[in-house]
């Protein structure tokens, strides 16, 4: 099958192709233009074989062997933890709260809005107090 062709078939005939190639329906909410992609890739990886066994364990070894859809635990901060942080020059310290933080006197319902107050730009809260990943 020509490649080209596969983005003018109609979604009936991409969703069929994709359960012979995958055994399973698409995703629900799957966009057209993703299963053309996808299943694109499919296509050109089966005539021209696909990653190479040295690309495949490299990528295996990136991922640790862990299952790509694992997430890691997330840490839970209990109300009454203090959380302290050096922004230029400015020691910042928020307490952990039911529901948020206060900071300043203020309160928050994400880390990252605490982050984002202290420094005026966006930042992901944890990553900002070291406490992220």
């Amino acid at each position: 099958m020509d490649v080209a062709m596969l983005a003018e078939l109609p979604r009936t005939e991409l969703v069929a192709r994709w359960q012979v190639l995958y055994g399973v329906p698409p995703p629900k909410g799957i966009s057209r233009r993703l299963m053309v992609g996808t299943l694109t890739y499919a296509h050109q990886a089966k005539q021209q074989g696909g990653p190479s066994a040295a690309l495949s364990r490299r990528l295996a070894r990136l991922i640790g062997g862990k299952p790509i859809a694992e997430v890691p635990a997330t840490r839970t901060l209990k109300p009454g933890a203090r959380l302290v942080r050096e922004w230029n020059g400015k020691t910042h310290t928020v307490e952990v709260v039911e529901g948020g933080y206060i900071w300043n006197g203020t309160r928050y319902r994400s880390l990252s809005a605490v982050a984002c107050a202290i420094t005026g730009a966006h930042w992901s809260g944890p990553r900002f107090f070291g406490i992220g990943p």
